[in-house]
């Protein structure tokens, strides 16, 4: 697939993954494959194409290799061999939601631009004065 790893590349990262204590049936190889699909993609892991194996395998692998420190590994080899590319291990992009622009929260309330613009706030109680309310009110 396009974002596989090449012989070379493999040669350079196998030593550094855990040996599986019990028999898996998916090759690592393949999942790396998999999981680096979903991290240069940015695609769900629901979405993961089916030659990389089951979804859950490919996932579970990737948690599990973190919290084993596996990453941080790879990372240290591949940002030691190069200082040229180091500036190429790094994920800039980072989406935030169109209204993310700095606005202030919170739960106050709100007067419209329009309303605000209008002058005073059109009801019933603010037209309504004293005088003209009835008495058994």
């Amino acid at each position: 697939m396009r974002f596989d790893l090449s012989d070379a590349e493999w040669a350079e990262i196998e030593p550094l993954i855990p040996k599986a204590k019990r028999s898996m049936r998916r090759d690592d190889r393949v999942v790396l494959n998999g999981i680096l699909h979903v991290l240069r993609t940015g695609c769900p892991w629901r979405d993961l194409p089916a030659c990389y194996g089951p979804r859950t395998t490919v996932y579970n692998r990737f948690n599990r290799w973190a919290s084993k420190g596996v990453w941080e590994k790879i990372f240290e080899k591949l940002a030691a061999r190069s200082r040229r590319r180091l500036r190429m291990i790094d994920s800039t992009i980072v989406r935030a939601h169109r209204a993310a622009s700095g606005a202030k929260g919170g739960k106050r309330g709100r007067r419209s631009v329009v309303l605000a613009a209008a002058g005073q706030p059109r009801s019933t109680h603010s037209l309504t004065t004293a005088s003209a309310r009835s008495a058994s009110s």
